[in-house]
């Protein structure tokens, strides 16, 4: 696995806001990326050219003189980004170090990294939370954790209810504003479809799919609107029991659990 750019992590989070805290012992483990240097080092910080190895030769001999210096990084979320001190960290993995001294300023953020964080990872949590602050559910219905497995749930969602809003605005005579439209969606669309589906038994029907309630919205969502063609009166009961009778094939859930992935948990207030 890859050291994560620290600038695309920062981005993809819209963390900014920097605060120094001093010299810690952060732990070795939790350091997964780098400011500047990620093509250096693989995530276990074995060094990918010769001249690293040279530098990781002479920080031995250096250290069975004196003590080594902090390195210095960046925290993100409870993950780590080097900015000076890569070789330092490198003889840490290979010493087999818990912990390591560092000079640590934290860069806020809502979510929490672990070291087993991606950019697929960075990827879902930067759709999710866009789709949030943009529709303006986050600030109406901050309750809503809509989560897809797929990537292009969020971008299909987002063009759902912006459909919905064209049309809300159109009964209404006026343009409504993002938040408006989101939390008119929300209660009148998503929570009684969800309430068809958990009452059709499709969350235990596919759980082995690990499919989240998002995707199983867009699902039923997509056959209403097929089966409107033919009833336009149909609603999402009918819509979540006719889904129980379709079988998805072991081919698309092969598809689907290959290419699963999830946005990075909030941090607690």
């Amino acid at each position: 696995m890859a050291l994560l750019p620290f600038e695309e992590a920062s981005r993809r989070l819209n963390a900014a806001a920097r605060s120094y805290r001093g010299i810690q012992s952060i732990p070795v483990q939790r350091i997964v990326g780098s400011v500047d240097r990620s093509d250096d080092f693989d995530r276990n910080f074995r060094a990918r050219r010769a001249l690293s190895r040279d530098r990781l030769a002479q920080l031995r001999t250096a250290e069975a003189l004196a003590p080594l210096p902090a390195i210095v990084v960046f925290e993100v979320g409870g993950a780590y980004f080097v900015e000076d001190g890569h070789h330092r960290v490198a003889l840490a993995h290979e010493q087999g170090a818990e912990f390591i001294d560092a000079q640590v300023t934290s860069v806020m953020t809502d979510y929490e990294m672990g070291p087993d964080v991606d950019v697929c990872r960075l990827i879902h949590t930067e759709q999710q939370r866009q789709l949030l602050d943009e529709t303006g559910l986050a600030a109406v219905r901050p309750q809503a954790r809509i989560q897809f497995t797929l990537l292009d749930g969020y971008t299909q969602l987002r063009e759902v209810i912006d459909a919905y809003g064209y049309r809300l605005s159109a009964e209404r005579g006026t343009l409504l504003s993002p938040p408006d439209i989101a939390a008119d969606w929300y209660d009148h669309v998503y929570a009684p479809a969800m309430e068809a589906v958990v009452a059709a038994g499709l969350p235990r029907l596919y759980e082995s799919w690990h499919s989240t309630d998002a995707d199983q919205f867009l699902w039923v969502h997509q056959l209403r609107r097929d089966l409107r063609a033919h009833d336009p009166a149909i609603g999402w009961t009918a819509v979540a029991r006719y889904a129980r009778s379709i079988n998805l094939g072991h081919q698309r859930k092969r598809y689907h659990l290959r290419h699963a992935g999830a946005p990075l948990p909030r941090r607690d207030p």
